[in-house]
């Protein structure tokens, strides 16, 4: 398959623009028993996961914008890229490093709460060229480490059971899957529940130098991972980006937060285009995570 062709396949996706929860208005209430009739239809419709529809937004400066807008990353032209589009999530997959160079998805504060159990078993997807697969990473000390995580795939089986195609797996030292970046993604649910939504980017640093690959696809080994996350229907939007050595995190994910600027300016992607232009300059270039940590 040729770099940069969008693969469309036959998986159900969702409609990913964010409400928020207060009093409406008289036009807000009658948009809502609109939205009720167009939910309980869509949940007739064999097969899909979840009927959210659009509904009324408070003005504000990002309510235009659908999830998807917001989950769109202008890619790392040196890359190789096929773009993969799942239930919950959206991969950008490099065939040749056999490993994802992002993976974006919209988390709600009703999905960080699913009751779906965790998938067994992880998979090649077969319609991906140069997936890896999971006996790559058998016996080489590397965990096979979530990009999306699987607790955030929780609120719907077809997200969960994709959650463990390989091409949402990047070779993770355990100490970094089980510390940190586990401790990071923990953080991710309780900022989607306080803040209605986030918008989660996640990957390996691709431009470092690659010393190793493991399994007989040859599955390149990152030394760095990054993840940037955006609160986009907070009061202000806020942003914040990490990034974490593939080993063990000396001062936890406090010590690894920086601008999504910096995030940028290191892995040559560009996150949140989307945004307002003044709404994205001040929330990408400023970095609080005694803030953002806050749960009040």
């Amino acid at each position: 398959m040729a770099h940069n062709e969008i693969m469309t396949k036959p998986r159900y996706t969702r409609n990913t623009t964010r409400r928020r929860r207060k009093t409406r208005s008289k036009r807000a209430g009658w948009l809502v028993v609109a939205c009720g009739i167009i939910l309980c239809a869509g949940l007739l419709i064999p097969g899909r996961c979840s009927a959210l529809s659009d509904v009324y937004h408070d003005n504000t400066a990002c309510d235009t914008l659908s999830a998807t807008e917001l989950e769109r990353v202008v890619t790392n032209p040196e890359l190789a890229q096929e773009m993969v589009k799942y239930t919950g999530m959206t991969i950008s997959f490099n065939p040749e490093l056999h490993l994802p160079n992002w993976v974006a998805y919209e988390l709600t504060a009703e999905e960080a709460d699913g009751s779906e159990p965790r998938a067994k078993n992880f998979a090649v997807d077969p319609g991906v060229d140069g997936c890896a697969t999971p006996a790559d990473y058998r016996n080489t000390g590397f965990d096979r480490g979530h990009m999306a995580p699987a607790a955030d795939m929780k609120w719907c089986p077809e997200a969960m059971r994709e959650s463990f195609y390989m091409t949402n797996i990047a070779p993770q030292d355990h100490k970094l899957n089980s510390g940190a970046w586990s401790k990071l993604e923990d953080k991710c649910r309780q900022r989607a529940r306080r803040d209605s939504a986030v918008i989660i980017i996640s990957g390996p640093v691709l431009t470092d130098p690659i010393e190793m690959h493991i399994g007989a696809s040859g599955v390149a080994v990152p030394s760095r991972f990054f993840k940037v996350v955006l609160s986009p229907y907070a009061d202000p939007p806020v942003a914040i980006g990490f990034i974490m050595p593939n080993g063990y995190v000396e001062g936890g994910m406090q010590s690894c937060a920086v601008s999504v600027d910096e995030v940028e300016a290191i892995t040559g992607h560009d996150f949140f285009s989307a945004l307002p232009d003044d709404i994205e300059t001040q929330v990408e270039s400023q970095v609080n995570f005694n803030r953002w940590s806050r749960m009040n």
